[in-house]
């Protein structure tokens, strides 16, 4: 089989497994549209790219700042879109992405979890970005739907003369706490009901068991002091107004 026959293959393969998502969701009722196809097609260019930047970047470890700026551009400006409905959401949303990643990775840096060589770099910053990403998102979403249920709550603490960081607070701690829980289960489950990509990724780089395994425990680590920190940050930033909605 040639190599454009490969492609093919693999385009085709790729192309039915988001038709069949399209499909469901669509009967589903989900209200989707086309947007698993659109995020995907995204992700093909994306990652074209990317793979270009890496060269260069591998073969230039100076520039590897440069590209860890615009994983956290875009990571907050991501997160920044999601949040405009929420009072402060975009502020919050860019301030706790930063604050996350920039404490994490400094951390497994400042500790030396991992070699400070550009490879190990770019992948634990790409890995613990996306996931302040998700947390501010989820963190901000959760706090503006509980917010507006627990409406009666907050109105009523604000009549007693309470701040609005008081009103909020446990609607910030409740949504901080729900973000989280998901990213402790998978780590909870780790080896035994999942792989994470950063492990199996290792192993087909050439790493030992023992060294991807080590890896991937850096990179939870990385990833739940992330998430806590941008959860927290956002959910105070947000909490600080008496009017939720932006």
């Amino acid at each position: 089989m040639t190599a454009w026959q490969d492609h093919l293959g693999f385009g085709l393969g790729l192309g039915a497994l988001v038709a069949a998502t399209v499909l469901l969701a669509r009967a589903a009722g989900l209200s989707l549209g086309l947007a698993p196809l659109t995020a995907l097609l995204r992700a093909v260019v994306q990652l074209g790219v990317v793979a270009l930047l890496l060269r260069g970047i591998l073969s230039a470890p100076w520039t590897v700042v440069a590209f860890l700026a615009l994983m956290l551009a875009t990571a907050s400006w991501t997160a920044r879109g999601r949040l405009r409905g929420l009072w402060g959401g975009r502020r919050a949303a860019v301030l706790g992405v930063v604050c996350g990643a920039v404490v994490a990775l400094g951390a497994v840096l400042a500790l030396r979890l991992v070699e400070p060589e550009v490879r190990y770099v770019v992948a634990v910053a790409g890995i613990v970005i996306g996931n302040a990403m998700s947390a501010a998102t989820l963190t901000g979403r959760t706090f503006l739907r509980s917010a507006t249920q627990r409406s009666g709550e907050v109105e009523a603490w604000l009549s007693l003369g309470a701040t609005p960081t008081r009103a909020h607070r446990d609607i910030g701690r409740e949504a901080t706490r729900e973000m989280l829980l998901p990213t402790l289960d998978q780590t909870r489950s780790t080896g035994l009901v999942t792989l994470p990509g950063a492990f199996v990724g290792a192993l087909f780089g050439g790493a030992s068991p023992a060294e991807a395994a080590q890896f991937q425990l850096v990179v939870l680590a990385a990833i739940a002091l992330a998430m806590t920190v941008t959860g927290v940050v956002v959910a105070r930033l947000v909490g600080r107004s008496p009017y939720v909605a932006a």
